[in-house]
């Protein structure tokens, strides 16, 4: 077994990583790599990997459920009539990251997502046209269209959460699963 790969206590394979905390094992096996086409879900993810940026993953996965509350549930829609009182109020939340420039971003991204999805006809048309990419052709088209905290680090983590590209090392169970959830999903 390569030293990327660990068997669990319940004989499950994983990624390094996907065993090293109950919350990594569970976002591991059920979520990361699968193909998402929900614009709600791409657009929360997207915004969570920019509250990321300097932090670990962990961090905001720990926080994931008090982000939700604090961003309406990531629904674009409302999250883009945010408005200074809205930012104040979020800079007091002690549940997710309380950084200006992230939560104003965030509010930004919500704008940005409603004129790309009029531009585009979704999210997940437009991202899934990127499959396979590096991050750095999507971050460059986002930034384009005014997003920030969309650098192709940031980007390239959010493609590989949201299944555009499947980066579980070879023999991990979860990752012969994403392939089989790949080759199942209508790309938009």
């Amino acid at each position: 077994m390569s030293d990327r790969l660990v068997r669990g206590d319940d004989g499950v394979t994983r990624c390094w990583w996907g065993a090293s905390t109950p919350e990594y094992r569970a976002y591991h096996d059920t979520e990361w790599g699968f193909p998402v086409v929900s614009d709600v879900r791409l657009f929360e993810k997207l915004c969570l990997e920019g509250f990321q940026a300097g932090l670990s993953w962990l961090t905001i996965l720990r926080k994931r459920e008090a982000f939700r509350r604090a961003f309406a549930g990531f629904d674009f829609e409302r999250v883009a009539r945010f408005n200074a009182r809205s930012v104040e109020r979020l800079m007091q939340d002690t549940g997710i990251v309380r950084n200006r420039n992230k939560i104003e971003a965030t509010v930004n991204n919500a704008r940005r997502t409603l004129e790309l999805i009029e531009a585009e006809g979704s999210l997940a048309a437009f991202v899934w046209r990127f499959e396979g990419d590096d991050g750095r052709e999507l971050a460059r088209e986002l930034k384009a269209r005014g997003f920030r905290f969309v650098g192709p680090t940031t980007v390239y983590a959010f493609m590989q959460a949201m299944g555009l590209v499947n980066d579980h090392v070879k023999g991990c169970d979860a990752g012969t699963e994403v392939e089989r959830a790949r080759a199942r999903f209508k790309r938009p």
